[in-house]
């Protein structure tokens, strides 16, 4: 397959980090925020969750997808491959890890405190579901910020070289 040029690669760079960027730094925010959450009102509560719902809308999931893309495109069009390299394996993991837990009980979670909030107000913070999912969201949703921020430290110290060849006499 045809692979990029130098410049392509610098541009298709740019935008891989750009969406790695909006991936990680709005997920540090929802993270960091959740744990400062004190609202005096109900309207004020929704706005906070409704705030959290819409960063995680449209800006983490376009981030995500982003990266997803711009990294099948590494993979395909330039020399590092998909699984080249040990690193490069874990960061697949990580991005396929990352997409489908933030899809499946991480957005429906948010989605929830959302909508209990907006039908209890304020009474939503002794709700038990708006409770559960409130926890869940500390504990699941730090540990998707820590496993991101993982990738970020994975594909600067690139801590795994290449994988070895497998020779025809061993096989």
């Amino acid at each position: 397959m045809k692979k990029l040029k130098s410049r392509g690669q610098r541009l298709l760079k740019f935008f891989h980090l750009s969406f790695v960027c909006m991936w990680v730094g709005a997920a540090i925010v929802l993270s960091v925020k959740q744990f400062f959450v004190s609202p005096s009102g109900g309207e004020e509560l929704y706005g906070i969750q409704s705030t959290m719902k819409f960063i995680d809308d449209f800006i983490i999931i376009p981030g995500a997808v982003g990266v997803l893309l711009t990294g099948v495109v590494y993979s395909m069009w330039t020399t590092w491959g998909w699984f080249r390299h040990r690193w490069i394996t874990a960061k697949w993991v990580i991005c396929a890890y990352g997409i489908a837990f933030g899809t499946y009980p991480l957005g429906p979670w948010q989605k929830g405190l959302v909508n209990i909030s907006k039908e209890k107000g304020l009474a939503a913070l002794t709700d038990p579901s708006y409770v559960h999912n409130r926890s869940m969201l500390y504990v699941f949703g730090t540990f998707q910020v820590l496993t991101l921020v993982c990738a970020v430290l994975i594909s600067a110290v690139k801590p795994w070289g290449k994988k070895p060849k497998i020779s025809s006499s061993t096989r």
